[in-house]
């Protein structure tokens, strides 16, 4: 599925590190997915007005302050290893009822956060996820308020659930579809990953911008749970295949921007399901 303008800058900006990116190298890369200068112009506009963007030099962009929370969450996928620990059975619980519900962009920010940090509902108003994630409590709610939830959304460690309430908790991830979805996004890259170098070069960054930003997105979104809820080695699996593609994709990509003067990408992603703040 091609993205959408926006998208398509979104996702630029962010795999360049920072770094701005002059207007011609997106308008290339816009076409290259059937987009017109001027839906790109217009994104373009919108974006910065959203305060999504900077003009970081004339006819240069990059991301605004605002959008670098969630870039970096999303960036950070070659090293989940590293924000998981053992579980040791208890629960991070986010208490969100008493928010109001009436603005729908800081509803939708909440609810984006929560799902960043694979957080389910176990009752209206109460999300839960194990509390298996690096720095503990103190570091999921500062995450959490990092990528969007409200300040006052009440974030606190639950030592021990019913075993009732600690069944339903359990079920609220289905860690065989997981574990499918990690299988089939590896072969899937494997076999791209096996052909890029013999594609045409359009049609290579296409493919590894399509398929690439499809793993990153399902890592940005990986709730990463703990043995015995779902395979851990089958998670690293998809990252470690992930990073090799990463790899044939920048190589791709580097040819295709170096023609315009654009710093190289330093990942391949697509941010399509990020973009709404």
């Amino acid at each position: 599925m091609a993205p959408r303008a926006q998208s398509l800058i979104l996702d630029l900006l962010s795999a360049v590190g920072g770094r701005p990116v002059p207007v011609r190298a997106l308008v290339r890369a816009a076409a290259v997915f059937g987009i017109e200068e001027n839906a790109l112009r217009v994104a373009l506009a919108r974006l910065l007005s959203a305060g999504k963007l900077e003009q970081a030099e004339r006819g240069a962009y990059g991301l605004s302050s605002r959008s670098r929370a969630v870039q970096d969450h999303v960036t950070s996928w070659s090293t989940l290893h590293e924000r998981v620990v053992a579980w040791r059975g208890g629960w991070v619980a986010v208490h969100v009822g008493a928010l109001g519900r009436a603005q729908r962009s800081a509803v939708r920010r909440r609810e984006r956060a929560l799902e960043f940090l694979g957080c389910a509902e176990l009752d209206p108003g109460l999300w839960l996820r194990p509390d298996n994630l690096a720095g503990g409590v103190g570091a999921t709610r500062r995450a959490l308020r990092e990528l969007g939830l409200d300040g006052a959304a009440l974030v606190a460690r639950l030592e021990e659930l019913e075993p009732a309430s600690e069944r339903r908790a359990r079920s609220l991830w289905d860690g065989r579809a997981l574990e499918r979805a990690y299988h089939e996004t590896r072969r899937e890259l494997e076999q791209s990953g096996a052909r890029l170098d013999a594609l045409p070069l359009e049609q290579a960054v296409a493919e590894c911008f399509v398929l690439g930003g499809k793993a990153i997105r399902q890592l940005a979104f990986d709730p990463l749970l703990p043995e015995p809820i779902v395979s851990a080695d089958a998670r690293q699996a998809l990252v470690s295949e992930m990073r090799a593609y990463d790899r044939a994709g920048r190589r791709v990509w580097r040819r295709f921007m170096r023609a315009e003067g654009a710093p190289a990408l330093e990942s391949v992603l697509d941010f399509r399901s990020v973009e709404a703040t």
